[in-house]
């Protein structure tokens, strides 16, 4: 890498904000473009109002703005075959190709890959009929776990215990999508591993644990996540190490032999269970929302370079170095999430940061905009989260709710209890 680079996010939420806040910091890093970005990003990048599914609109825009570097957010375009656009025109692309893309794009792609690999995982069913009664709810114990083979924006999954609603979500899932896979419930804890991998190397990221109920005490429905902390202390080095051998390895060793080799973040979703053995939850392919939020922050490499150079397929020539902090966020959610979120609301005491010490706190901005008053208002369900980085995780949580607890916004929500777990152990 010579000059100072231009980057391109793609993206409009709180992870983007939060890779935009990163880079800021990266000396490798000259211009940070954010597409379509949001109030956030437009504070430290120019955002630009595109149709990120048309990936011939990107690659207009990078290619006009000399863009050095894509860094792709959301699954949706990468699967649509953004990298491998922008691949064809030699633009790096921090994002893989759409064949890996399935991994997250079809949870049925992914069985078949761990099941090649040998990778432990849920046993499954596919299933392609709508029944009164399926076979396959007497042979696995409830509760049941049903995911649509489809990308559902963090939504695809049920997991209930009443036979009546898993009826319903397996005819609901085969009449929409044509067919359906119904998994065995595995009991455990669930944590989050990023992989920044190309086909020289990978690097875990340190671990997380997203909190994707609604509500307190894990119950509610399932969102695209309403907080999270990192590192999460049920990950041990011995889980760590284990996770690595069992699951990490075997997925990079089959990506970095393929034609078209894999490069970028592989997100993996784990369940560990009462023995410490870990079970892969899902994969995704791009850096996990809101786990964005409190990794990022613990990287204190160079992020532009680091992303670069997986990017390019030189991931094994750079150091990547950690922080000895940890990191806690908690998502502000509009009245009526998830289902249909009430939006148009103005939010106030949002303009507030910590700085005391080694503790910071501030906020990443998501489903906000500006209206034309200029008063803050939400847009979309998940709003904003507070993050806060301190020496501990007791500092790093109190921080957050410092801030969370400082913002107004009509019949909002958000969890108390983020990190709950790591305070049990």
């Amino acid at each position: 890498m010579g000059s100072l680079m231009d980057i391109l996010i793609i993206g409009s939420g709180g992870r983007e904000h939060a890779l935009a806040i990163g880079l800021s910091d990266s000396k490798s890093v000259k211009n940070i473009h954010v597409a379509p970005g949001n109030v956030g990003t437009s504070i430290i990048a120019q955002n630009h109002d595109i149709d990120i599914s048309n990936s011939e609109e990107i690659l207009s825009l990078s290619s006009g703005l000399g863009i050095d570097l894509v860094i792709v957010g959301p699954e949706a375009p990468l699967v649509e075959g953004l990298a491998d656009c922008l691949n064809s025109s030699e633009i790096p692309c921090f994002g893989p190709i759409s064949k890996w893309a399935n991994l997250e794009g079809s949870k049925k792609y992914a069985k078949e890959v761990m099941e090649k690999l040998d990778i432990p995982t849920a046993n499954y069913v596919e299933l392609f009929e709508v029944s009164e009664n399926h076979a396959i709810l007497d042979k696995y114990k409830p509760p049941w776990v049903i995911k649509r083979d489809v990308l559902a924006g963090g939504k695809g999954v049920t997991v209930t215990s009443s036979k009546e609603m898993a009826t319903s979500s397996i005819n609901n899932a085969i009449e929409i999508d044509g067919s359906v896979l119904v998994e065995e419930f595995m009991e455990g804890e669930e944590a989050s591993i990023l992989v920044i991998m190309d086909e020289s190397d990978y690097v875990c990221l340190p671990p997380s644990q997203d909190h994707k109920r609604l509500k307190d005490n894990d119950e509610g429905p399932n969102t695209g996540g309403m907080g999270a902390y990192a590192p999460a202390p049920v990950v041990t080095s011995s889980i760590l190490r284990r996770v690595e051998e069992e699951i990490v390895q075997p997925m990079h060793s089959y990506l970095k032999n393929q034609e078209f080799p894999y490069r970028g973040c592989l997100y993996v979703g784990i369940m560990i269970d009462i023995d410490g053995a870990p079970r892969v939850v899902e994969f995704n392919v791009r850096f996990g929302d809101p786990e964005t939020q409190v990794t990022i922050p613990l990287i204190s490499s160079d992020i532009g370079e680091l992303f670069f150079s997986a990017a390019t397929g030189n991931l094994s020539k750079v150091d990547v170095n950690f922080h000895s902090y940890s990191s806690a966020t908690v998502v502000l959610a509009s009245n009526n999430y998830p289902s249909r979120p009430i939006i148009g609301d103005i939010i106030s005491g949002n303009n507030v940061s910590i700085e005391e010490g080694e503790i910071r706190a501030f906020v990443h901005y998501a489903g906000t905009a500006i209206n034309a008053d200029g008063d803050y208002v939400s847009s979309g369900g998940r709003v904003l989260s507070a993050t806060g980085i301190a020496p501990t995780l007791k500092e790093a949580v109190e921080a957050s709710y410092q801030i969370i607890n400082n913002i107004q916004l009509k019949d909002s929500q958000h969890r108390s209890d983020i990190a709950f777990r790591a305070f049990e152990r």
